[in-house]
């Protein structure tokens, strides 16, 4: 007896997993790889053990701002997420580095025009919960502030355009690309400028916590409550024909494309038409270091930042990202990187070896070993970086899907990286977490609000399936 089958073990997959125990109903799991976790996944490395390395995301601002991370209250579930004082940094050549601390007023100081960033980000960190909500509602209710959703639209506007020159200061302006550049986006658009503005405001409010002991414990603790709550999982399950008894609902952690190879002919032919026009967006070539020491950044104070942006200046970062959206590998790649040994010291194994994290954007379907793209961007900044290099372990954006099949083509936005895809959806539906397919639901970040671990795609796909098949119009509570 199965009431729900949640097909994918992402956050999105598994909130909705558990909202969809919480309420009553037998729930179902099934995940293709041998781990849960999809997007949160954590894993040792091949040669040294005791170092773990984040499979997809690693730093997680919105496991603390959320809506529905915020009701789950990770804390109280024994989750340490470890706040640091920096959030993030953008070193610059010839420039010291910009740095976002975790206080606006000290952030401000260091800029060469903090009044600047102050206008851009103050009004937005003073009201953080309200931008959260505007840019993670579900794009077709009123937002819960309307005086903080014209400030966020107008930042939006100015940011997404040419009229981001309106950010005055190269550092400033460098800080603020590099941490937009999380969506992969032609710069400026609307969709960095959005992604950036939310990004920016959490890490002056509630900062950019690192997991200790890494993304997995995110994902322990969403199955350790669907357990509790008499939800079943199976993993290493590839689903290839309609799942679940007959009757029951199915909710899609998956892109939206899977549909067609799993229900072929069963869909209309306009929905087949439309999702074989659906278009994944570029890459990210993964590269996970095993280092024997910190990193000899030329900027110290670098050692105390768990998160860099490599991209340099705001010039350069557009110019990469121009690039790779016409097909080409950038000269100098826009790379993200995270030392989060920084904030969890137990990332340090008994010989002093640690993690480190990086992503180079790179064209759809690359084949390109990143290693040694990554090293050089590294070495730009911290000569020597080479020398404490003990294992690289790259993964190619063309084998980005090996181990988890959503990330097309090295896609981890899933083809959801643009203003439309997070309005309309996979296809244009006025609920975009319905499909035409009776009794079928899509849950993944290919759904309004898009990509990140939030886990509110399957907060919505929950709220749409538990009224639509069950009746049910209040949502469970989430506290542990």
């Amino acid at each position: 007896m199965v009431d729900v089958t949640v097909v994918g073990s992402g956050p999105n997959g598994l909130a909705t997993a558990v909202i969809c125990a919480r309420a009553g109903l037998k729930v179902q799991v099934v995940e293709a790889e041998p781990t849960f976790g999809g997007g949160a996944r954590t894993a040792a490395d091949v040669d040294f053990p005791g170092v773990v390395h984040d499979v997809c995301s690693a730093v997680h601002p919105l496991a603390l701002a959320s809506p529905f991370f915020a009701e789950f209250d990770l804390p109280a579930r024994g989750v340490q997420l470890a706040v640091p004082e920096i959030a993030y940094a953008n070193p610059l050549p010839h420039l010291p580095a910009a740095i976002a601390y975790h206080d606006l007023e000290r952030t401000c100081a260091e800029l060469q025009d903090g009044a600047s960033w102050r206008r851009l980000l103050g009004p937005l960190v003073t009201h953080s919960d309200a931008v959260v909500s505007a840019m993670l509602g579900d794009k077709r209710s009123v937002p819960s502030s309307l005086p903080s959703a014209l400030r966020l639209g107008l930042r939006i506007l100015a940011q997404g355009t040419p009229a981001w020159r309106s950010l005055a200061g190269e550092d400033a302006r460098a800080l603020f690309t590099g941490v937009a550049a999380h969506v992969i986006s032609r710069m400026p658009s609307f969709t960095a400028a959005g992604a950036g503005l939310m990004l920016a405001t959490l890490a002056h409010s509630v900062g950019w916590p690192i997991p200790v002991g890494g993304s997995r414990v995110i994902t322990d603790a969403l199955i350790a409550d669907l357990r509790a709550h008499g939800g079943e999982l199976a993993a290493g399950v590839e689903i290839t024909s309609p799942p679940g008894p007959p009757g029951s609902v199915v909710a899609f952690d998956t892109a939206p494309t899977a549909l067609l190879r799993i229900y072929g002919d069963a869909l209309p032919s306009r929905y087949i038409k439309a999702l074989r026009r659906y278009r994944f967006g570029p890459g990210v070539a993964k590269v996970d270091f095993v280092l024997s020491d910190d990193i000899p950044w030329s900027d110290a104070r670098l050692k105390q930042v768990p998160t860099l942006h490599l991209g340099g200046t705001r010039e350069q970062m557009a110019r990469a990202e121009a690039d790779i959206a016409a097909g080409r590998h950038a000269g100098w790649p826009m790379v993200l990187a995270a030392s989060p040994h920084v904030a969890d010291s137990g990332r340090i194994d008994g010989q002093g070896c640690r993690p480190f994290w990086t992503y180079a954007h790179v064209p759809s379907g690359s084949t390109l070993d990143a290693t040694e793209a990554v090293t050089g961007v590294v070495e730009r900044f911290a000569p020597g970086f080479r020398d404490i290099v003990v294992a690289a372990r790259a993964v190619p954006a063309a084998r980005m899907a090996d181990h988890n099949a959503n990330y097309v083509g090295g896609d981890i936005g899933m083809g959801g990286n643009s203003a439309w895809r997070a309005i309309a959806g996979p296809t244009p539906r006025l609920n975009p977490w319905r499909t035409p397919i009776p009794k079928v639901y899509l849950c993944s970040a290919a759904t309004p609000p898009g990509g990140g671990v939030h886990g509110m795609a399957g907060y919505y796909a929950a709220r749409t399936l538990l009224r639509r098949e069950f009746g049910i119009t209040r949502m469970p509570t989430m506290t542990p």
